[in-house]
């Protein structure tokens, strides 16, 4: 049986691409979620004003690949320390959030959490947010897949070394 699992990680291009490469992901859907206005729209999102996350809803086969390793992308797909942001881009749409669907998702992301905190890799505190799901929007046709269809893997440019 199929499950679902939502992650906001900044922006949801990049992390939407990340998780389409595990075997056992049947499908991802960028969107928004954990806000205010219903059906909000991109603009809606950026206006700061509805509350909601850039998220990533993943469907899986727990059979194919386990909650935990999807944990593992997430944590491994930005940086939980920054509050509101990733990189350049700034707002609470871009915050650091697990939706959990049930109890299992949500006692797997407290311990996934309490031992990313506990291995010294990060010198600030894990300001990630673990929250109960809540209605999932899925966002505008251009931002789905939106990397694959230029021909990326990643939001991020390789920085040319410097002679």
């Amino acid at each position: 049986m199929l499950k679902k699992a939502t992650f906001g990680a900044g922006c949801f291009w990049g992390v939407e691409a990340a998780f389409r490469q595990l075997d056992g992901v049947t499908k991802t859907e960028a969107g928004y979620e954990g806000g205010t206005l219903d059906n909000p729209t991109y603009e809606d999102v950026c206006s700061h004003t509805t509350g909601h996350a850039e998220v990533v809803e993943v469907t899986y086969d727990p059979e194919q690949v386990s909650y935990e390793q999807l944990l593992g992308v997430f944590w491994g797909k930005h940086d939980p320390t920054q509050l509101n942001r990733q990189g350049w881009d700034v707002g609470d749409q871009y915050r650091s959030v697990v939706f959990v669907h049930d109890e299992e998702q949500r006692a797997a992301a407290e311990q996934s959490k309490a031992e990313l905190e506990a291995s010294g890799r990060y010198k600030h505190p894990v300001v990630t947010v673990i929250e109960p799901a809540q209605t999932f929007y899925p966002a505008e046709d251009y931002h789905q897949q939106y990397l694959e269809k230029r021909g990326r893997s990643s939001c991020t440019t390789a920085l040319a070394e410097s002679a």
